[in-house]
């Protein structure tokens, strides 16, 4: 017979439904900043994200996660201008499905979902629309939106818009965003009131990480930059891709990473010419170099690394010489990363490095010099911009939301990925680190990770998991299924 769930002294709150690592109290001053941002005589609605449609984990909407810290499938939330006081609405408790997947929070667990949140009211989530219509017979209150396509499982806002772009070119698929119905509602619920767009203010907050969420996005890298260096000991001549996108999620999920924070670009020789290349179904081949970039999904939060490197595990000479430019000027550029600068100041004193570099280095082919002349001259026109960053966010989406290009302020978390093509060869190099803007400086997370030829070449002259944990050969299955 299986028991219904009973909440004893036994189990602790956080025991049951997960404990978060971030306090009600971090999720309070979030909502405080956004309230003290919009007028007293305004609300904010959220919209949570909705039941998984297969076998996946629910994993809630960034946005509706980053100002409440509940996890559970269709709640909503209203915030008060001025004094932040905030109402969740969650669906009725389901003793059934609980038995089945384990607890969620619902309606009936009020002090459950304010000890996550720290939320003043909870109600089932049918209350919502009483409580709308009361405010708005009232006071008719300004009513801030989410207008923007929420983020969820490895989603970033520039692929969202990308992903509705298609639904509008293709005459077949006329399918409403979630997100675009709910605004809708909520504008037909608020009849007579005005609708602002909450985006750029979430935006806005998002940009500047918390101590707390610095640290989350540190382990998230540490995981990433683990997976870079075992990839770095096991990348063998005759390997899959796709063998490495294996070996970098068991290093992820053993240490608590809820998914990918994007698909692995693991990708050999001229696949590398695509940026976003991942079908990770191809050989590494002798010679070649392959490029991995890939990150977790830890506690909400993301990192983004990448490294290039040699299939053999020895760059040849031409390839060490491209390389070695590369490395010089991608170090010019994180040697002049510092708080309190224009990003395109960053860029001008990079690129007058770069001009240095480039009248000291020799290449043995001449479209290997004409390639780094291009980088050169490409990376100094870009910083002829009014406003340029230096690269792109990185938090709870891998691009992330906020704008970097104005000013390097304490607390601003990004990346740097500078691209070197030779296209005669289908040649690309390009190397990634994570970088926290602080009081004094920029720290670069993930500078541990060699990049170096040296470092790179005595690292993969390392036994690595792939040396041991071999893929199944035909004959392996047939033993299997042969009973041997």
């Amino acid at each position: 017979m299986i028991r219904p769930l009973i909440l004893t002294s036994i189990f602790t709150f956080s025991s049951l439904f997960g404990e978060s690592v971030f306090t009600a109290e971090e999720f309070k001053t979030r909502r405080t900043k956004l309230a003290k941002a919009i007028p007293e005589n305004a609300i904010a609605i959220l919209q949570g994200a909705p039941s998984e449609t297969g076998y996946v984990k629910f994993r809630q909407y960034n946005e509706f996660y980053y100002l409440t810290g509940i996890e559970t499938p269709h709640a909503y939330a209203i915030i008060r201008g001025k004094t932040g006081e905030t109402t969740l609405y969650l669906p009725h408790k389901n003793p059934r499905r609980e038995r089945s997947e384990g607890p969620l929070i619902s309606a009936s667990d009020v002090d459950g979902a304010k000890i996550v949140s720290g939320a003043d009211n909870v109600h089932p989530t049918e209350m919502m629309g009483e409580h709308l219509w009361r405010m708005r017979m009232r006071s008719k209150p300004i009513v801030y939106l989410y207008l923007s396509p929420p983020e969820r499982h490895a989603e970033s806002r520039d692929l969202l818009l990308r992903y509705e772009g298609d639904i509008q070119n293709d005459p077949w698929d006329q399918t409403e965003p979630r997100y675009k119905d709910f605004i809708k509602n909520m504008s037909n619920q608020m009849a007579g009131s005005e609708v602002r767009d909450l985006t750029p203010i979430l935006d806005q907050l998002r940009l500047i990480k918390s101590p707390s969420e610095i640290d989350v996005i540190k382990k998230a890298t540490v995981l990433s930059c683990l997976g870079l260096m075992e990839a770095m000991r096991s990348a063998k001549p005759g390997m899959y891709e796709y063998e490495l996108d294996g070996m970098a999620k068991y290093i992820y999920h053993i240490n608590g990473a809820q998914g990918d924070a994007y698909y692995s670009l693991i990708a050999n020789g001229p696949n590398a010419y695509m940026p976003h290349y991942h079908k990770k179904m191809d050989k590494l081949k002798d010679g070649d170099l392959f490029l991995m970039d890939y990150s977790p999904d830890y506690q909400y939060y993301m990192s983004d690394i990448t490294r290039m490197i040699p299939v053999n595990g020895k760059f040849s000479r031409e390839q060490a010489q491209l390389y070695n430019f590369y490395v010089k000027c991608y170090r010019a550029i994180l040697d002049h990363i510092r708080p309190h600068v224009a990003p395109v100041e960053v860029r001008k004193e990079a690129a007058k490095a770069m001009e240095g570099i480039l009248s000291k280095s020799t290449f043995d082919q001449p479209h290997h010099r004409k390639a780094a002349k291009n980088f050169v001259n490409n990376y100094a026109r870009s910083a002829k911009r009014a406003y340029s960053s230096l690269g792109h966010g990185v938090g709870m989406a891998t691009h992330d939301v906020g704008d970097h290009s104005k000013m390097l302020l304490p607390g601003m978390v990004f990346t740097i990925e500078p691209a070197l093509r030779v296209p005669e060869e289908n040649i690309y190099i390009r190397l990634e680190d994570l970088i926290v803007i602080t009081e004094t400086g920029a720290e670069i997370v993930s500078d541990f990770v060699p990049m170096d030829i040296n470092g790179i070449e005595k690292l993969m002259r390392e036994k690595g998991m792939l040396d041991k944990y071999k893929p199944l050969t035909e004959k392996d299955y047939k033993n299997y299924l042969n009973g041997r």
